[in-house]
Formats: C-alpha cells, structure tokens, sequence
C-alpha cells in the first residue's frame, strides 16, 4: 500500500522525535511491505522565521495533497511576545480549523514499566486505558472574544451539528472499546451544556449496546484522579476536553509516551505528541520521542486501517520499556538511559527481531 504523509516537524524537540518516529515507521513499511511517501513543509515558530506566518500557504498545500499529517511540537519562549496572529500556537488552531479536524482523540493507558513514575498510588493508576474524545473546532476558543475598559468576554456557542458529530464518533468508538461513554458537561449552568445533554440522550437510542453516563466536569476531575480506571471513552467540549485531558495525561507518568490524532469525518487526520516543544533540551539529543513514535501507530490504525502495522509498534514501544530501557526522562537506573536515537534503535530492533522471528515460523509451517 502506498500512502503520502505530510510532516510538520516544528519547533523545539519537534524535529529530533518526528525523526525518530519516521525511522520506525520506514521499519514498519518495510517489514509490511508499504510504501510511505515523505513530504516536509514548515508550521509554528519555524514557519515564522521562514515564511513570517504559522501556517504557510504551501504548508496547507501539500498538507491537502497528503493522506495524514504527521507534528511534532510548536512554540517557545522566542515567540512569547509576538503579536496574536504571529503566535506558534495560531499555526495549529488554523491546521485544525482548515482541515475540519472535529474530533480530538487522547488516549491514556498505563504502561506497567511505568507506575512507579505516575504521582498516583500504584493501584490506582494500574489498568487505566481510556480514551477522551474532545470537540476541538467549536466553543469558546473559537468565539467571539471583546475586551473593554471594564472587562471583557469569550462566546461560546455550539451548534447542534457540530454536538452530534463529535457525539457520534464517541459512540462509534466505544463500540470498538468496551462499550461504556461518559459524557461531560456542566449542565447545572451553561445552555451549550444543556444542550449538549440532550443530544447525547437523543442519540444513545441508536447505540443501545452502548452504556451511557452524564457527568459534571467538576466530578470527573475528582474522578480521573481517585478512579480513572472507571472510565472508557469520555466525550466533551473543547474547553473541558482540553484541561482534563492534560489532567488525565499525569496518570501514566509522563507527557513523553502519550499520543494523539485529530480527525475529521474521513480517514484524513493530524497525528502529534500531546507533549510541548521543550525548547530547553532541543538540540541535546535526549528528548523522548515515544508519544511522537505512538502517534505513528494512531495514524496507520485511523487513518490508513493498518490495525496490524499499529500493534506492532505499539508492541515493540511495550516491550523497549519491560527490558527497562528509557529515556533520560523516565530512566531510574543510569546505565539505561539511552539517548533519543538509542530508544530507537530498540524500539526498530523489537519490530526487526519479530519480522525475523515470524519469517522463521513461517518457513516450518
């Protein structure tokens, strides 16, 4: 199968974990027999530098002639003070905003290596596996926003178009899950949220295999942190997806192995890192590139079907962490802590190794 992809990598650690996450996927290519076509162009700070905009025009041309994108990271302090529209973060509002990227899928699960590293209580953050479904193209990021002498105001305002959609796709996901959807609102105060209720209990009739709850942000907050094994998929707005799901990325440890997809209707989406740009360590060679690795394989399941190709990677990022290897991020023990291309390395030996391992059988049956 031949796919084109279009790669942003970025700003910061951007381009040192985008490269990483390329190596493993012309590993997967090559084990699977894909060929995957590589297309660069620039967004964020980079772009501004370049172009003297977030997002060029060309960025969004070849972004348009491309099967999915792949990005690394934007912003940092050299940037902090530019005006609104020459901000890194406007380059990813508009990415979404031009591509209808609706729907923001972040899922959290635990990894075992790793349960020393959450600040919950081991048994608490063992056996999370969640995934948050959060409107991204709609709300009060997106509103109208005035400042006066004596304050100032963002509107919020959702449509019900733009309510179903994404509530449809939470639903369509928890089929494939284990089958229960939290949805999360503030009802006892805003109408959005009212409104919001009523659609997710207007469309759960046509997914009766699908055990639904109503939530208050507020509750689920508490929830994430003393029993975010309970959770499924969770679906919710732009605002309230957006700050539980960085609460929730806490519970497996680090931002470092987390992954993300932003999609739309078909199967084009934009996969990322749910980590920043980490200026401070840019250039260092030390960065973590296994979210930017994870993402990889959200991209080859959502976008290009490959289910296979993408628990194989998944696998392989598993297995590098139970023989105890990390990066300097994660490491306890010091002998271990492998750089940003020795992490890899591991990760494409593991998918090499299996490929060997599973040629061999085949050669006896």
């Amino acid at each position: 199968m031949e796919k084109k992809i279009a790669v942003l990598p970025g700003d910061g650690i951007g381009p040192e974990v985008v490269a990483a996450a390329i190596r493993v996927l012309k590993a997967v290519g090559k084990r699977f027999k894909h060929d995957f076509e590589i297309a660069y162009a620039a967004i964020g700070g980079a772009a501004i530098d370049q172009f003297n905009t977030p997002l060029p025009e060309e960025t969004i041309e070849i972004c348009k002639q491309s099967d999915a994108i792949l990005l690394g990271a934007v912003g940092g302090p050299k940037w902090d003070h530019n005006p609104p529209e020459l901000r890194p973060e406007k380059g990813l509002l508009q990415i979404r905003k031009t591509f209808d990227l609706f729907a923001n899928l972040r899922p959290v699960k635990s990894f075992p290596s790793l349960l020393e590293s959450s600040p919950l209580k081991k048994e608490v953050a063992d056996n999370v596996d969640l995934l948050i479904v959060r409107e991204l193209t709609g709300g009060i990021y997106f509103g109208e926003k005035k400042r006066t002498e004596d304050g100032a105001s963002d509107l919020c305002i959702y449509s019900r178009k733009e309510i179903e959609r994404i509530v449809d796709n939470a639903f369509e996901l928890a089929k494939l899950r284990r089958g229960k959807l939290c949805s999360v609102d503030k009802a006892n105060v805003l109408e959005t949220s009212r409104l919001w209720r009523e659609i997710v209990d207007e469309k759960k009739a046509q997914y009766p295999e699908v055990e639904v709850e109503h939530n208050l942000v507020d509750s689920v907050a508490m929830k994430l942190i003393t029993n975010p094994s309970h959770y499924d998929v969770i679906v919710t707005d732009n605002m309230f997806g957006d700050i539980l799901s960085d609460e929730a990325s806490v519970i497996t440890g680090s931002l470092g192995v987390l992954p993300s997809a932003s999609i739309r209707g078909d199967s084009f989406g934009l996969y990322e890192p749910v980590h920043g740009s980490a200026p401070e360590i840019a250039g260092l060679g030390i960065a973590n590139p296994a979210a930017t690795i994870l993402s990889v394989a959200m991209m080859l399941q959502y976008s290009f079907g490959m289910k296979e190709e993408a628990a194989e990677i998944e696998r392989a990022v598993n297995a590098v962490f139970e023989d105890g290897y990390f990066t300097r991020d994660l490491a306890t023990d010091k002998e271990k802590a492998l750089t940003t291309d020795e992490w890899t390395d591991k990760v494409i030996a593991e998918i090499d190794t299996s490929f060997v391992s599973d040629s061999i059988m085949e050669s006896y049956i």
